[in-house]
């Protein structure tokens, strides 16, 4: 029988300072049986996203000895980028890999969570398939508003406060989301145009939310450093929606505007069975390798 492997992409508030990044990353390669497989930063979102993976309870201590780095390096007061959030350690999803159902990678997350509450006293929200309630199941109910907002909601709003901790968030570190997911591909595709409300436009009509493609998250946002816009989008069951599905919603819907595609990007890493029909939007990836398979950067 095979051995349980899990995978962790935690999300951070920090995506400028490669030294910040690095040493989260550490913390992570530091605890024994993990293997840090990908490391992605986008200064626009000024936000970072770690990959890493191995057995189940190693993987969880290494994503709360993250989130205790995280909060010695991460002031949310002072951060600020194109991407919501209300927490230095973000969102951590556990992801099911080998041997391991969703179910016990959920509780899991609920375990990493009361500890990451009872070690760091940061509060944290549960969701996904850890959810404890139905508004908490997608991540953008408690996310909204961003930390700005929710820090003063948390204190007199019972809806808005965590599963576990007091009514009040951190402050410099806010709040961190935690739970367990489906594989998740997060896909951004750049326009050839710096008007980001053609890109808005675009995220608004694939979205689920608006009645766009099934299990696909999207929005539109405007890349300063490169003076384009971009879609950024999650596609949370790539089996409902692939990529090459979701690329070519973009595209033309973007040639309807006048305008052409400019490269994609994968942040973090991609199954190989997603990876079916890409003949067209591979190629428009920057930086695209094998290792950027999750397959064969663990050996399966």
């Amino acid at each position: 029988m095979t051995h349980p492997v899990i995978e962790c992409v935690p999300n951070f508030s920090e995506g400028k300072d490669a030294g910040k990044v690095e040493s989260i990353a550490n913390a992570i390669a530091a605890v024994p049986g993990v293997t840090v497989l990908d490391i992605t930063l986008d200064p626009d979102h000024n936000r970072s996203v770690i990959t890493f993976a191995g057995p189940p309870q190693d993987v969880a201590d290494a994503a709360v000895q993250a989130v205790s780095r995280a909060v010695t390096l991460i002031d949310l007061r002072q951060q600020a980028g194109v991407h919501p959030r209300i927490g230095a350690a973000d969102v951590v999803p556990f992801v099911p890999v080998q041997s391991i159902t969703l179910e016990e990678c959920a509780s899991l997350a609920t375990a990493a969570g009361e500890r990451i509450w009872r070690e760091l006293h940061i509060p944290v929200y549960l969701y996904e398939a850890a959810a404890r309630r139905t508004d908490r199941v997608n991540l953008e109910n408690i996310r909204s508003g961003g930390f700005e907002k929710l820090r003063e909601l948390v204190k007199t709003d019972r809806d808005r406060q965590p599963d576990f901790g007091d009514a009040a968030l951190h402050p410099t570190a806010g709040a961190t989301v935690v739970g367990a997911r489906k594989f998740l591909i997060a896909f951004n595709i750049n326009l050839n145009t710096p008007d980001v409300t053609i890109a808005q436009e675009i995220a608004g009509k694939i979205r689920t939310s608006s009645g766009g493609l099934p299990s696909l998250k999207a929005m539109g946002v405007r890349l300063d450093s490169r003076n384009l816009a971009q879609v950024s989008m999650n596609l949370t069951d790539f089996d409902k929606t692939p990529v090459n599905i979701a690329f070519a919603a973009v595209r033309d819907l973007a040639r309807q505007r006048g305008v052409s595609v400019a490269s994609c990007e994968i942040i973090g890493l991609i199954p190989r069975k997603a990876l079916a029909q890409s003949e067209e939007w591979l190629p428009t990836v920057e930086n695209f390798h094998p290792g950027l398979i999750l397959e064969d950067r663990l050996g399966l």
